[in-house]
């Protein structure tokens, strides 16, 4: 008998990995805030007591209100602290973010649910992000895409990050792409991972 459970959402998928990858005190960066559900879930795993730190970053303010809503209902006053959220294309980082110094980056694609969706990431900053995301790893630190080709932009998003991962040097990084097969233009989920050093 089938068990169902195998086949997970896209985002399900991505949050398995989070939770194998993540551990408390580490510092993680959720590129695309949204309605700060992933920001939580990422608080979650990498915040106890003094240790480890959060930055989300989005474009818009309504999404940033909504996450630091979400964020203050749910964690205590001493976590909180450990969070920072950041009004800003993913384009650039925090520039107090150190090269090799971030366990996780996460980015979840598209438009913000329940927004305007003729405001989406483009892929010319995704680009720019994910090269800029590289140097921030440590070593054997990932990133997580979860990408939507299923409106026109997606899917030359989704496009380009393939062809861009596909000519990264296997000696220095591991690459992994889910996807549905027998689902048109399903969200797919683009795993990165900086190789150690031999």
């Amino acid at each position: 008998m089938t068990n169902a459970s195998y086949f997970k959402s896209h985002l399900d998928s991505a949050h398995r990995y989070w939770q194998d990858i993540v551990t408390f005190g580490d510092t993680v960066v959720d590129a695309t805030c949204g309605n700060g559900h992933d920001t939580l879930m990422l608080c979650r795993l990498a915040l106890k007591n003094d240790v480890g730190r959060v930055y989300t970053l989005d474009i818009q303010a309504c999404a940033l209100t909504k996450a630091k809503k979400l964020l203050s209902n749910t964690l205590s006053t001493e976590l909180l602290q450990r969070v920072h959220l950041i009004e800003g294309s993913h384009e650039t980082f925090p520039a107090h973010l150190q090269e090799n110094s971030v366990k996780l980056i996460a980015y979840n694609l598209g438009y913000l649910p329940g927004g305007d969706k003729a405001l989406t990431t483009r892929t010319d900053s995704t680009l720019k992000s994910l090269a800029a995301a590289q140097k921030l790893l440590i070593e054997e630190g990932f990133i997580s895409l979860t990408c939507y080709p299923g409106h026109p932009e997606g899917l030359v998003e989704e496009t380009a990050l393939l062809e861009y991962t596909a000519q990264l040097p296997s000696h220095l990084w591991n690459c992994c792409h889910h996807r549905w097969l027998n689902r048109q233009q399903s969200p797919s989920l683009l795993i990165i991972q900086k190789r150690k050093k031999i």
